[in-house]
């Protein structure tokens, strides 16, 4: 076998002894007791030269990596330690935060520009529709031919303010919200200069600052009755000697009207006063407490026709009929209440007048006057309707009437009327809430025949509505109305408040799920499914004939028991605007100003306003 050329040979055994002498320590073969030859060692080393080569790689790699690992575990703090001392690490960072706080400062200070900007063209507005507001309330001859046409209501006991108060009340107000806009301005442009452990500036001193709690301003406040100016008499009938009542004019509130004059009649000729029958008149104890009213006075001063009966063994005689109207006919009394009258077992004399009076003109009359013509010792005595009867106007109406008593007023609701409202409220509307009448029913032809009208178009009625709602600051609404759905679904939409709908709350129809009105129904004084109830008084007093059939069947005192459940929950509300002209208003201002309730936010509609638009007449 030839042997491998001696260069290659050479060359193999150089490397093989580089290898050796690097990576680790052979035996030296000079050493060995065995004597090897030259050609096995080229064998064998040939043989294991690659397993060898394989074998030291992946030792190596894995040293290496250990080691890169070590180094690195011991150079790294090394680097830390040398980075800490040869850089100021926190002049750093403070420059690149302070940096970020410029941009941050930056974006509140053009945000608060704006927001203050805002604020300002909102003051400048409001400014505006305050200059508007005074200018035309000064100016504006309506306003005077309103309240000369207001007068009477208000001489008749509504406890409407003045304009003049009124105003002067807004015009304060409007200058302390300014006020309390203009310090939120300030606070706005001084955020951005707070700073973040602080958050005050420095420049925001209260010190005589005002606010509107500062002056304990309630724009709608309780009216002041002055009720220990009242000027009252006793009543102290003589036990036998009685007045019966008789009360035809319009619907259910006239007649309440009427009835309180009565009491005041009564009382001025010492008599007890006897309540209509249910057959000739409405039943008034489904919706009036005839025990209170006793209870208050602290006699027996009224009683029922039945208790009456009985006392006459339903053998009852009017001994003379002294009519206090003669015209248009006496006693404003039509032949077919006299024929009811008698059909009840009523036997009477002529009817006789005690002097020339129209109900379309009544005189002013002192008690003097009236009791010199109406004095007798008969009996009992009738005297007829006396709804539109002048005597003595101011004593009648002021608060809690002309009648010395122990209570709020005489002629209020039922207890559970009273309970029924009261749950309503707690229900639906809770405490600050405005009431509103809206009359609509009937009202067009009647308002127009007055100078000026008071039948005013949606969107200006809505208008007014808001402007009271704001002053009030009350959430909701309370509708009282006999308005088609298409006239209320446009008032609900056009009552907008700082861009929001104010809701309009009406009582709803009959739900068994609803526990608020059980205590009608438990008691059988249930109303019938038609809820609109403001259509229950006759703005003229009448029907149109003169004279108003008072309800005698069940559904018509049904119809009348839920208009005085809506009369209690308008005469509870926080403010309530009436409908000019209407009895129904004018008998919740009466149990406002009675019961306490009245605010000097109370208004007609659209008080001192006249329709923007007035149809022609016919």
């Amino acid at each position: 076998m030839e042997r491998p050329d001696s260069s290659s040979s050479d060359e193999e055994d150089d490397r093989h002894n580089l290898i050796e002498q690097n990576e680790r320590k052979l035996p030296n073969p000079n050493r060995s007791t065995f004597h090897i030859d030259d050609d096995d060692v080229d064998r064998h080393h040939h043989s294991n030269h690659r397993e060898f080569q394989s074998q030291l790689r992946r030792r190596f790699g894995s040293l290496n990596s250990l080691n890169k690992r070590y180094m690195f575990a011991v150079f790294l703090p090394l680097v830390i330690v040398v980075l800490y001392f040869s850089i100021d690490v926190r002049n750093l960072f403070s420059t690149n935060l302070s940096g970020i706080r410029f941009d941050s400062f930056s974006d509140r200070l053009r945000e608060s520009e704006l927001r203050a900007l805002y604020l300002l063209r909102k003051q400048q507005l409001d400014f505006f529709s305050l200059w508007n507001h005074s200018f035309n309330d000064s100016s504006s001859p309506v306003a005077s031919n309103s309240s000369s046409n207001n007068s009477s209501s208000s001489d008749s006991g509504s406890a409407f303010g003045t304009q003049q108060n009124l105003f002067i009340e807004d015009l304060k107000f409007a200058l302390l919200r300014q006020i309390s806009l203009n310090k939120e301005i300030q606070q706005v442009l001084l955020s951005p200069h707070r700073s973040a452990n602080s958050s005050s500036t420095g420049l925001e001193s209260d010190s005589g600052d005002p606010s509107l709690g500062g002056y304990g301003l309630n724009r709608c406040g309780k009216v002041d009755q002055k009720l220990s100016l009242r000027k009252t008499i006793e009543w102290k009938p003589n036990s036998n000697k009685y007045l019966f009542a008789i009360c035809l004019s319009g619907q259910m509130s006239n007649h309440l009207i009427c009835l309180e004059k009565h009491m005041f009649l009564a009382a001025l000729l010492s008599r007890v006063l006897v309540i209509p029958s249910s057959k000739f008149d409405y039943s008034y104890s489904r919706v009036l407490d005839i025990v209170h009213i006793n209870k208050c006075l602290g006699r027996k001063a009224v009683i029922t026709f039945e208790e009456f009966a009985e006392i006459k063994k339903n053998n009852i005689h009017i001994n003379r009929f002294i009519c206090y109207f003669s015209l248009p006919r006496p006693c404003y009394v039509d032949d077919e209440h006299i024929k009811k009258l008698k059909g009840l077992g009523i036997t009477m004399g002529k009817l006789e007048s005690a002097w020339v009076e129209d109900v379309t003109k009544p005189n002013k009359r002192t008690v003097q006057d009236f009791q010199a013509k109406f004095s007798t010792n008969d009996d009992v005595i009738a005297i007829g309707d006396v709804f539109f009867a002048d005597v003595e106007k101011e004593w009648v109406m002021q608060p809690g009437g002309p009648l010395a008593h122990k209570c709020n007023t005489l002629i209020e609701p039922s207890r559970l009327i009273i309970l029924t409202a009261q749950r309503f409220i707690q229900t639906f509307l809770g405490k600050n809430f405005v009431a509103l009448h809206f009359r609509r029913h009937g009202f067009l032809k009647f308002c127009n025949a007055k100078q000026p009208s008071c039948f005013f178009p949606i969107p200006q009625a809505a208008d007014c509505i808001t402007r009271v709602v704001e002053r009030a600051n009350t959430p909701v609404i309370y509708l009282s109305t006999d308005a088609a759905d298409s006239e209320t679904s446009l008032l609900q939409s056009l009552v907008l408040l700082n861009g929001k709908t104010v809701p309009l709350v009406r009582r709803p129809a009959r739900n068994s799920a609803e526990k608020w009105d059980a205590l009608l129904y438990r008691h059988g004084l249930e109303g019938d499914s038609q809820w609109g109830l403001c259509s229950n008084d006759s703005s003229d007093g009448t029907d149109g004939k003169g004279i108003a059939v008072g309800g005698s069947d069940s559904d018509a005192t049904k119809t009348k028991v839920e208009a005085m459940l809506d009369k209690t929950i308008c005469a509870m509300s926080s403010v309530f605007i009436g409908a000019p002209g209407s009895t129904f208003t004018e008998d919740i201002l009466r149990l406002r100003k009675d019961w306490g309730s009245a605010s000097v936010c109370d208004e007609y509609l659209c008080q001192g306003e006249v329709p923007n638009f007035i149809a022609d007449n016919e």
